[in-house]
């Protein structure tokens, strides 16, 4: 087996080469090596990818996410959390943990969200005396929730990579995403109680307050409950979901909100292009790097090594959490992703473990590990925007993270809490 693809693209990530081009360069120097290949293969390989209807669904959903911030759709939403959890200790810190939660079934990027919610409620944490170590924690953490509440990028992409409904994917990650909301927003409280951190106000919100609040965001709610409930009922598959969301958005943005113009739509698309552009650059390099993969037969090899470990489904589940927590300090979700579901959906297929529920713990995991060290997206993103330290910013994030652990080890333990709503909504299957 020729291990020179793999030393050419780890050797370009130290370097701190963007891990687009290190996958293209390791795929490129397979094809330089073997004689009996065509340079133009490499060149089809690439461009066949981003031809996938399946994945048309990415560029869709992140328009849906810009269309969001420019037609006042999250700052309608703001309002609606900060009336519902304004009136406890850390309010601010509650607020954002809410949003991401709300935002998760509009902007399907947690990177977003990160950059998003730093610039929104970042700053105005750290204005109104909380430390910008614990703001920006906050920020990161939360935004682990958006690409786990549906429809989240990740599960567009394993679900095609797997062969794996997509709607079963969307509807398996709400429990979950609901989980983590609730657990960080505990964990919030005690930190914030702890710390003395202000309320936002002093009594509960009135149930005139909440109406206001709800009918504000009320057209923004409906997005993902039209999602899900279209793609239930077979009116339109996920990528068509995602067509069909984009002019609804647009629609609020024009007449119900009237907070954007036709003149404004050329610069959402350019905004949204540049976001949806570097997914996309990602995943062409990182297809044409599972090409040599799969001619060297090393999913297969992978697999019949970690069955030999062990046959057990539970301790396979624990092992490749391990596994896929460090690999995302490392490596961009997306990438990960691509890379390695083609790898391990055959091995817990083998072992009998819904690919479902591995689906889940897989993007929960690449997610989490964009907080750590050494290449963590979510951590750089935040401390760049609101000027944090690194180590600054790891000292106040470990609550936070051990409690994503806690969820991620009871998700795996019991895999019910991922499957129920897929297998009552959609009936048994895959």
């Amino acid at each position: 087996m020729d291990y020179l693809p793999f030393a050419v693209f780890f050797v370009l990530l130290i370097l701190n080469i963007p891990v687009a081009i290190a996958l293209a360069s390791g795929a490129l120097s397979f094809f330089f090596i073997q004689s009996g290949l065509p340079l133009p293969i490499y060149a089809q390989r690439l461009s066949s990818s981003a031809a996938s209807f399946p994945l048309l669904a990415i560029p869709m959903f992140t328009l849906i996410g810009v269309i969001m911030n420019h037609a006042g759709i999250t700052k309608r939403l703001l309002d609606l959390a900060e009336v519902l959890v304004g009136h406890f200790v850390g309010a601010l810190a509650q607020s954002n943990i809410v949003l991401a939660t709300l935002m998760g079934g509009l902007s399907a990027s947690g990177y977003a969200e990160a950059a998003m919610q730093s610039k929104m409620l970042g700053n105005e944490m750290i204005r109104r005396g909380y430390p910008a170590p614990f703001a920006a924690a906050i920020v990161a953490s939360s935004s682990i929730i958006t690409p786990i509440i549906p429809p989240g990028l990740g599960f567009i992409i394993y679900g095609f990579l797997a062969n794996v409904s997509i709607g079963r994917l969307f509807l398996a990650g709400i429990v979950p995403g609901l989980m983590l909301a609730g657990s960080m927003m505990v964990v919030a409280y005690i930190l914030s109680k702890q710390r003395g951190y202000a309320k936002m106000r002093e009594t509960r919100a009135t149930a005139p307050e909440i109406w206001t609040a709800l009918r504000g965001a009320g057209w923004a709610l409906t997005i993902p409950i039209f999602v899900i409930v279209g793609i239930r009922y077979g009116v339109f598959t996920p990528t068509e979901a995602g067509a069909v969301m984009v002019v609804y958005s647009v629609l609020i943005g024009l007449f119900a909100h009237k907070e954007i113009s036709i003149r404004d739509l050329p610069k959402i698309l350019t905004e949204a292009s540049l976001s949806a552009g570097m997914v996309m650059v990602v995943i062409t390099a990182a297809t044409a790097f599972g090409y040599y993969m799969t001619l060297e037969h090393i999913p297969g090899r992978i697999a019949e090594y970690l069955t030999l470990v062990t046959s057990n489904p539970l301790l396979m589940l624990l092992l490749l959490n391990l596994f896929l927590l460090v690999l995302g300090m490392f490596l961009e979700s997306i990438a990960g992703l691509i890379i390695l579901t083609p790898i391990l959906v055959p091995v817990v297929s083998q072992l009998g473990i819904d690919p479902v529920h591995f689906g889940l713990i897989f993007v929960l995991n690449l997610s989490m590990g964009a907080l750590t060290p050494p290449v963590g997206g979510l951590m750089y993103i935040t401390c760049s925007l609101l000027n944090v330290k690194i180590v600054d910013f790891v000292k106040a994030v470990w609550p936070l993270f051990l409690t994503q652990l806690l969820v991620l080890l009871i998700l795996t333990v019991f895999p019910v809490l991922v499957t129920f709503l897929p297998n009552l909504l959609m009936g048994p299957g895959h």
